[in-house]
């Protein structure tokens, strides 16, 4: 450890690419500083990471950063080449900075982050948020001190001295939402259930589509709160009663989860770990196999036989399915409910927040 005060314990944050690589760490920042920790955050030049970390008056030093594909395509030729100038970067900024630890959410950006403070010497805490572990975690995970995952049946793909089973931090803040402020602000009456739709800070393309094929329907029954990603807005509906878009929100999400009675999402693992700790009934559509590489799908199989999702899959979703499906959930959303009151998941910001500690103090 750099100083044996309490005051001057410092810990550097990475993660980024999606929001979901983002707002766990976001999530601990508060106990961070309460823990007494100097806390700076290492991400790409203007991924959404550092959109997100403006907010938080927290020192960003951004770098370079490559992009690890299984397929062919000529940036394959040049990201290397940004992954060792990111890995320079950091080394440089981590020096200057001299963390005592490092936490890291993943994604593409935290590979040279962790492999920088490996090559210093400075102990790293990753999480992987998928049931089977990402590439970008899969280069960090041989130089991590511990490995912090999400799902019981990850714990048999890490190495069993590292791995711990913690959770997802979910930030505070979204247990504290107002219904009436979302209902104001979406112009909604109180008689009416609502539906959130939510398809992850990138949008769903294939989700907006159908949502809004199934309108005529859905409006008859419900009021439809969209946030549809950004530059995803149709201008055409602009102004139906009942039906609100939003590229992205921030401070209202927390209203927004509040006012919803159930909630369509993609299958992220960080997106599902709040509705399980917010009790949301949810209809799930995870990304198809072709289109990813099929964690969402595992993701939402483990939900789902746990009781707390009804899954669509993708490839079969139809106007007429999502209507069907949406009822359904509806009528016997209070199984989920209980499903999701009676889960085992663990204080994860407490168990994060050990691990910190300890990797800090060794």
């Amino acid at each position: 450890m750099s100083s044996n005060s309490v005051l001057n314990k410092k810990i550097v944050l990475t993660g980024g690419g999606t929001a979901g690589h983002v707002t766990p760490n976001i999530a601990l920042l508060p106990y961070l500083k309460e823990a007494g920790y100097e806390v700076s955050y290492i991400g790409s030049y203007d991924g959404i990471e550092k959109k997100l970390i403006t907010d938080f008056d927290i020192p960003y030093y951004g770098i370079a950063t490559g992009k690890f594909r299984r397929y062919l395509d000529l940036k394959n030729l040049t990201d290397p080449f940004r992954v060792i100038k990111g890995l320079a970067q950091a080394r440089k900024y981590l020096k200057k900075i001299k963390p005592d630890v490092i936490f890291s959410k993943g994604g593409f950006v935290s590979v040279p982050v962790v492999r920088a403070a490996a090559s210093l010497h400075i102990p790293c805490i990753i999480h992987e948020s998928d049931m089977t572990p990402g590439l970008a975690n899969k280069l960090c995970i041989p130089v991590a001190k511990r490995v912090c995952c999400n799902f019981p049946e990850t714990l048999s793909m890490l190495p069993k001295e590292k791995a711990v089973l913690t959770g997802s931090p979910i930030r505070d803040e979204l247990t504290k939402g107002d219904k009436l402020s979302a209902l104001d602000l979406c112009n909604f009456t109180a008689n009416k259930p609502v539906i959130m739709v939510i398809g992850g800070s990138l949008g769903a393309a294939s989700v907006n589509k159908v949502v809004r094929e199934a309108l005529p329907k859905l409006l008859n029954d419900f009021q439809i709160v969209h946030i549809c990603g950004k530059d995803k807005i149709d201008n055409m509906l602009l102004h139906m009663e009942g039906y609100i878009q939003f590229e992205y929100v921030k401070s209202e999400l927390k209203d927004l989860f509040a006012m919803a009675d159930i909630v369509i999402s993609r299958a992220g693992a960080n997106s599902i770990c709040e509705l399980l700790a917010l009790k949301k009934p949810n209809l799930l559509i995870p990304l198809s196999a072709n289109s990813s590489r099929g964690d969402q799908i595992l993701n939402a199989k483990s939900f789902e036989s746990q009781g707390f999702s009804m899954v669509i899959d993708d490839d079969y979703l139809s106007a007429d399915l999502l209507v069907e499906k949406v009822t359904e959930l509806y009528f016997t959303r209070q199984t989920y409910i209980d499903a999701m009151g009676k889960s085992n998941q663990l204080s994860s910001i407490k168990t994060i927040m050990r691990l910190i500690e300890d990797a800090s103090h060794a």
